[in-house]
């Protein structure tokens, strides 16, 4: 099954910004291209993060914490079970720990028994731990069911949260959230640990205009050592790294490499093989996150948790271990997952030309945990929106839906929802993901509402891969040094992309490594002299026309490290041989 993709240069502005006497010539072009126009833009100090008196609610937020400290409440956080909710949950215990809360502990709904939320089954959950305020993170605008039923035990709810809200925001205390109506916080693309951060720099300054930390005999508490939390959060999460992310992300990394991460960091680092002082945001989004991840999706999220709140180094380490054991078997059932909805779509007899335009997977034998990663490779071969669907206990079948550039998958879900009351059980989510559920026998029904839906944004000339370029680069401008500055430049994430380039080279040699991997040696055309090394990652070259001169790439400057050695690669991220 083949799909047009095409390569798309970005466009850079007509007067190019002065942001650097010393910047190369190739980053100031990178920096243009994301609109970046000013060099403070790429300055990521902390004094220089958004206040967080813009935020709506945060002095009733703020309110109902210190009532819970001056009073000693039980103090329940409530999570969600990928990074960004582990990461939140953990900053959360840590610090108001830190800043004297005696009693707090926290619960994780399991997704294959409770599913997302602070639903009412969670509340009852909840009652065990006899808590007085229940504290959700990355989690709550949507649980209008699950605050009515804390409300009715008596119980106060603080939601924080940024996923999108409804036409209804629960009956909670105080509600916590850039993405609520009426909220003047600038950004909007701030994760679940992001505001549970923000929150407790706003406790913090209260707290230190009462002396309570002299009063209580505490050390004020320096929230910069959590920032290792709100970087792995933050970038797990495939927020958009807007400038207020890159701070907290930038601020985070930085601790990473210095050291100063907490032992449970530092244990996933050592077990996803990476070097501390030269991690990126690349190694946490491919490395790190992922073996926090698995814990929600195969297990439990609170074995994720308790690696992250680990103060001792050798439990540290065992916690991180059975995280990377997890994660072997996640990509064992990926790879499996995906192999049936590739024979699936194989038996549907689709092509491109009849392929939906929103597509809608389902197997009774797919594991809930990994549809959503499922959903995020189909949608990477097929270049549109995909769904995944596995069952559920309850008879019910559960989605993973994933977007591309020009829909906004949660509002798509809406759309359907609100044209077919009865079909979607409960959704929510982001532009980009998002979750649903429902009957099993509505599926059909669903799947062709959903692709209706798709259709009315986008067209066929919408449906390919898009790859996104910086432009070529002379070969001269293809350097260790280069990639070396690339690296350093970032973070580069979501919304502010690593660069990328384009171009046609000579192909002097390839070959197949570790089974999966096409391994090149490449000339430049404009320096037949000088030859590069490249390697494409599960791409292999069976297909390909038996006499192959040339190749077209769309690459990233690599730095390469091998036995104490440090060289240039290119990491390949779309490839044409070129006969």
């Amino acid at each position: 099954m083949g799909f047009d993709q095409h390569i798309r240069r970005r466009s850079l502005p007509d007067e190019m910004p002065q942001l650097a006497d010393d910047l190369h010539p190739v980053l100031a072009r990178v920096f243009a291209a994301r609109a970046v126009r000013d060099a403070d833009e790429l300055q990521y100090e902390l004094q220089k993060l958004l206040p967080y008196q813009q935020l709506r609610d945060i002095d009733r937020a703020v309110d109902l914490l210190i009532a819970a400290l001056q009073q000693q409440q039980r103090v329940l956080i409530v999570g969600d079970f990928d990074a960004d909710g582990a990461t939140s949950t953990a900053l959360a215990v840590a610090a108001l720990q830190a800043m004297g809360l005696k009693q707090i502990d926290y619960l994780v709904p399991n997704r294959f028994k409770f599913g997302y939320g602070l639903t009412p089954e969670i509340v009852e959950v909840a009652r065990e731990y006899r808590p007085d305020l229940i504290i959700t993170v990355d989690n709550g605008i949507a649980s209008l069911a699950g605050v009515e039923a804390a409300n009715a035990q008596g119980i106060k709810v603080l939601i924080t949260d940024h996923h999108l809200a409804g036409e209804q925001l629960p009956a909670a205390e105080a509600i916590l959230n850039p993405n609520q109506p009426d909220d003047r916080f600038p950004s909007k693309a701030l994760p679940g640990v992001g505001v549970m951060f923000y929150l407790l720099m706003a406790l913090r300054a209260r707290l230190r205009e009462m002396n309570w930390f002299e009063q209580q005999g505490l050390e004020q508490p320096n929230l910069a050592q959590y920032l290792d939390l709100v970087a792995l959060g933050t970038v797990a999460d495939l927020v958009p790294l807007d400038r207020n992310n890159r701070i907290l992300v930038a601020q985070g990394l930085s601790r990473m490499r210095a050291g100063q991460a907490r032992p449970g960091i530092r244990a996933l680092i050592e077990v996803a093989g990476r070097t501390a002082e030269r991690l990126s945001a690349s190694d946490i989004g491919f490395f790190i996150a992922p073996r926090l991840n698995a814990a929600g999706r195969m297990d439990d999220m609170s074995h994720g948790i308790e690696c992250l709140l680990a103060e001792n180094e050798q439990k540290a380490r065992e916690l991180a271990q059975q995280l990377d054991n997890l994660n072997r078997e996640r990509r064992g059932v990926e790879a499996e997952m995906k192999q049936d909805a590739l024979q699936l779509l194989d038996n549907m007899q689709l092509d491109e030309a009849n392929l939906p335009h929103g597509l809608c997977l389902f197997d009774e034998n797919w594991h809930e945990g990994v549809v959503g990663i499922l959903a995020s490779r189909v949608k990477e071969q097929v270049h549109r929106p995909v769904i995944a669907f596995a069952a559920t206990a309850n008879g019910a079948i559960k989605g993973s839906a994933r977007s591309v550039r020009g829909l906004h998958i949660r509002d798509a879900l809406d759309a359907v929802a609100t044209r077919h009351p009865d079909l979607i059980s409960k959704f929510g989510g982001h532009a980009m993901a998002a979750g649903l559920s429902l009957p099993r026998e509505h599926f059909e029904t669903f799947a062709e509402a959903f692709d209706t839906e798709v259709r009315r944004h986008l067209d066929e000339a919408e449906l390919c891969g898009e790859h996104f370029s910086d432009g070529p680069l002379a070969a001269e401008e293809m350097t260790l040094e280069l990639a070396e500055a690339i690296r350093q430049a970032g973070p580069w994430g979501q919304g502010f992309e690593e660069p990328l380039f384009d171009g046609e080279f000579e192909l002097v040699q390839r070959r197949i490594v570790g089974e999966h991997h096409l391994k090149m040696v490449l000339r430049h055309p404009g320096a037949p002299e000088r030859v590069f090394d490249a390697i494409a990652f599960n791409h292999v070259d069976h297909d390909w026309p038996a006499e192959v001169s040339r190749v077209e790439l769309v690459y990233q400057l690599d730095v390469n490290e091998y036995r104490g050695q440090r060289s240039l690669q290119l990491l390949v991220r779309y490839l044409r041989p070129i006969a």
